[in-house]
């Protein structure tokens, strides 16, 4: 075979080079093509961890926001609709003594002097207080619905009542009772009432509970408001009318001379202030207003001008919380 000479020699041995340089360069191409696209998938996959870091950001967002919607976060509808001057507080409209509309439309009675007091501790004047009526069975209700931002209105803390709505207090202790005609000798009180016909609230507690523990065979009835149990006893409906003294003894304040209470305080029941379930704040903040009213001689004076007319004895202040 011819040798080539010296001169093809070195061109052949540069195009072998070059070539082998280009080989070379698209094996790295294609190796950093191939770092390039690891990169973009980490760097999309970067980002989708970081998309996915605020997503999970957000739902722990949402979390607070959801349960304060639910009453169970740190957000406070009372204290929100305080920071408005305007609150919206339930109480009864039929209660003398306790909570009761008068006919020029004003209001009176301890519940309302409490509501008004924790109103004015939590920047509220009573100017900016709305009442609306809250019946004994519509108070759950109306909280879990928002009408109202609490609730004062002889409620009574059960535990049944406290898996829908939170308390704050007790702000008062009472027992409960019978209201009787003044003549009746028959009833003295709850193990009486076996075959008489017993009145109380939709939603109240007390007759089944005179049912339940003392007379079993009593005939319970039921009317929407206390008033008209009154009414039922005065024309002879009913024997007896059951709930807390110091409701009955502003019923037979009212009507001297035609009623009596009897019974002897066979339950105690501790009046507190319902709102929405999982307000911690506003619970905290109107335990606080409670405290308040008792320390500074406010509470007493409630009740002596509201309560006391009808002959209640004033009991010792409850320990609130």
């Amino acid at each position: 075979m011819k040798t080539p000479p010296p001169a093809h020699r070195r061109r052949l041995r540069a195009g072998l080079l070059a070539a082998g340089a280009t080989v070379v360069a698209l094996v790295a191409s294609a190796c950093g093509s191939s770092s390039t696209s690891s990169a973009t998938a980490g760097s999309s996959s970067a980002p989708a961890a970081s998309s996915s870091a605020p997503a999970a950001s957000s739902s722990s967002a949402g979390a607070p926001q959801s349960s304060a919607s639910a009453g169970t976060g740190t957000a406070s509808k009372v204290l929100a609709d305080a920071k408005t001057a305007k609150l919206v507080i339930g109480i009864k409209f039929d209660q003398p003594g306790l909570a009761l509309k008068n006919p020029d439309g004003s209001f009176g009675g301890f519940d309302v002097e409490v509501a008004k007091y924790v109103a004015k501790q939590l920047g509220v004047e009573a100017s900016g207080i709305t009442f609306k009526e809250s019946k004994s069975a519509e108070r759950e209700g109306l909280i879990e619905r928002g009408e109202v931002d609490f609730i004062v209105a002889t409620y009574s803390i059960t535990d049944t009542r406290k898996q829908k709505v939170d308390f704050a207090g007790p702000y008062f202790v009472a027992h409960q009772d019978l209201l009787v005609k003044a003549d009746n000798t028959d009833i003295t009180g709850p193990e009486a009432m076996k075959g008489k016909i017993l009145c109380s609230v939709t939603g109240s507690t007390s007759a089944q509970k005179v049912k339940d523990k003392y007379a079993a065979d009593v005939a319970l009835q039921e009317y929407g408001t206390y008033a008209e149990c009154v009414e039922a006893l005065k024309t002879g409906v009913v024997d007896a009318v059951t709930t807390d003294d110091v409701i009955l003894a502003g019923f037979a304040a009212q009507s001297p001379g035609e009623f009596k209470v009897v019974g002897s305080g066979f339950s105690d029941e501790n009046y507190g202030i319902g709102l929405k379930k999982g307000d911690t704040a506003g619970t905290a903040a109107i335990n606080s207003a409670i405290k308040k009213m008792i320390a500074d001689g406010s509470w007493k004076k409630a009740l002596e001008s509201t309560v006391g007319p009808s002959g209640y004895k004033i009991p010792a202040a409850p320990t609130v919380g």
